[in-house]
């Protein structure tokens, strides 16, 4: 990075330095305003910064106003940010005298050799390993916002006090904020949450906290999103098999999952056998490539599987359709030689590009190394690694590293896309795996008459079917193109006298393989116009007299461009061809 870019948002070291500043800034304001609030932690996120806080009170928009004018206070003070040490005991001692209890287990709970810094600005101290900006006054006080107040279990606890967590954001200039805050209410309104709802996709109850129930136009949408994966990936030479949704402990321990994934795996007792609810497909997927022997002629073996899996997520960290407990994943195994490696994952990664660009999604790579938790040798994780690098790169694609991140099978690719907003998702992934093969004992015979064992790669391109329709969701505004709308079109009729014709072009569009919806209802056609544009329809054939009378269709779209009056068989060819061609 240039040298003039380093003390600029463009550096992430920087930009997060910023925002630990401005977490601090936000501690003194409350301690100088309700000096009784005691601190937990406030540290930098992705988007902006927090600060957890125990507090007696409710953190109410109006006190949050308070809060934030004197945070603009403390950066006109251009206070100086000062470092110091102590040792431990005094550490807590000074703690303790500030009656800051939070702080004291803090440092409690640090290591005998770690150092213990405080940071100082003004009257104000805090516990922090840092680093922070020299000054408050390098925060623009008119370019920040506390952005929302929630619930927070201190250190993630579910048994331990209840906290408020204060959310901020800031930028260096007041229109970068702006530009902020104006993104922030589109995601409002694109928030699939809302859009589901009002859309009748789907909803989340109470009786079943973190498992989606899908109406049915969401199951429409589900559908067909589906049956354009079966589509692809029927080209690109795969075969669809489906495997148990429950299998037993002796599976799991095989695997791995049961030693490292068992937190999050819903488990049962069945004629006093262990058995778990597959929280992934993979196993299962190995029992049917061991189901009967291989050739080095049917590799490489391109495996699919619509799996309906179940994980336990905590439920504080639950989300709509992004994070839930039960979803369908796209998960496919493919089996290889090792030869066929760099080919088999580049083979994928086109396989991606044709997915994510028939939705208008962008996307950058991400490669995931081998984690503290891993099993399998370190040169065979490095060479792994070295195979997912060359074959990136061999195709002109860029990535970063994330340290440490891979599974605990193998090092990994992710895809994460980027949708109208510029909001990233993490959705497709290519996992590259030479353990689950040796644990499964797993072979082929090779041209020399001997056996192998072949190496694999797990991948999703959708990810979990639920968070990927979330996403579309969003990303679309639930606007969702032609070939992909729930209702295609709507037949509006503007009197009674064109019923009988409306239901004839419903039951013409129905039987030329369109999903169509008719309004023949005794309200004005204004009104109709108005409701089938907010159900985001993408066509409205308006039907009157003079419809009736030419055989003609008035055509409309959601955008309120008026295409006029054409036959049923010319309107026909036009969406044929647009659904055909799965425009955007």
């Amino acid at each position: 990075m240039s040298e003039e870019n380093l003390y600029t948002f463009e550096n992430e070291s920087y930009r997060r330095t910023y925002w630990h500043t401005c977490s601090h800034i936000l501690a003194q304001a409350v301690k100088r305003l309700y000096p009784e609030v005691k601190l937990a932690i406030g540290p930098s996120i992705d988007e902006g910064f927090y600060y957890d806080m125990d507090s007696p009170f409710p953190f109410t928009p109006e006190i949050m106003e308070k809060i934030e004018g004197e945070m603009r206070k403390i950066c006109k003070e251009k206070l100086k940010l000062e470092r110091f040490e102590l040792p431990r005991e005094e550490a807590v001692r000074f703690m303790e005298e500030k009656e800051e209890p939070y702080k004291v287990e803090l440092i409690n709970d640090l290591p005998e050799d770690a150092v213990i810094s405080f940071y100082k600005q003004g009257e104000f101290t805090d516990l922090c390993a840092g680093p922070h900006l020299d000054s408050t006054g390098r925060v623009k006080g008119n370019a920040l916002k506390l952005t929302a107040c929630n619930a927070a279990y201190w250190r993630g606890d579910s048994s331990r006090q209840t906290l408020q967590r204060i959310y901020g954001i800031a930028f260096p200039k007041k229109d970068e904020l702006d530009a902020y805050l104006q993104r922030i209410e589109e995601a409002k309104k694109r928030d699939h949450r809302k859009l589901g709802k009002e859309l009748g996709l789907f909803m989340l109850r109470d009786e079943g906290p973190g498992f989606p129930f899908f109406l049915p136009k969401g199951m429409t949408l589900k559908n067909t999103l589906l049956d354009y994966w079966r589509q692809v990936h029927k080209k690109y030479g795969y075969v669809e098999i489906s495997t148990p949704i429950m299998l037993n402990r002796q599976l799991w321990e095989r695997s791995g999952h049961w030693d490292h994934y068992k937190e999050n795996m819903y488990t049962t007792v069945i004629d006093d056998v262990d058995f778990a609810v597959k929280p992934m497909n993979c196993p299962g997927g190995m029992l049917v490539y061991a189901s009967e022997p291989h050739s080095y002629r049917d590799l490489p073996l391109r495996v699919g599987e619509i799996g309906l899996v179940h994980r336990h997520e905590l439920s504080g960290a639950l989300h709509g359709l992004f994070r839930v407990r039960c979803f369908n994943q796209d998960d496919a195994h493919v089996f290889m030689t090792r030869e066929q490696m760099q080919d088999v994952i580049q083979e994928t990664v086109r396989l991606f590009d044709e997915v994510y660009s028939t939705f208008g999604l962008s996307y950058t790579i991400e490669l995931s190394t081998m984690p503290e938790d891993h099993i399998g040798t370190v040169e065979e994780w490095e060479r792994n690694q070295d195979i997912l690098k060359a074959a990136i790169t061999d195709m002109g694609k860029d990535f970063v590293v994330n340290e440490g991140d891979g599974a605990f099978y193998g090092p990994k690719l992710d895809f994460h896309l980027a949708d109208s907003l510029g909001r990233t998702w993490q959705c497709g992934t290519i996992q590259l795996d030479s353990q689950l093969p040796e644990r499964f004992e797993l072979e082929y015979v090779g041209e020399d008459g001997q056996k192998h064992r072949p190496v694999m790669i797990h991948r999703v391109v959708l990810g979990s079917i639920e968070r990927f329709i979330g996403v579309i969701t969003e990303h679309f505004a639930g606007a969702f193109p032609a070939w992909l709308s729930p209702v295609q079109v709507k037949v509006l009729t503007v009197t009674d006298r064109a019923d009988a014709y409306a239901a004839e072009v419903a039951v013409g569009l129905d039987a030329r393989g369109f999903r169509a919806e008719k309004d023949t209802r005794n309200e004005k056609i204004g009104k109709k116009i108005r409701e089938a544009t907010l159900e985001k329809v993408p066509y409205m054939l308006v039907v009157g007299d003079r419809d009736v009378e030419n055989q003609t269709v008035s055509v409309r779209t959601r955008g309120g461009e008026d295409l006029g009056a054409m036959s049923l068989d010319a309107f026909c060819e036009r969406l044929g061809q647009e659904v055909a061609e799965k425009k955007i």
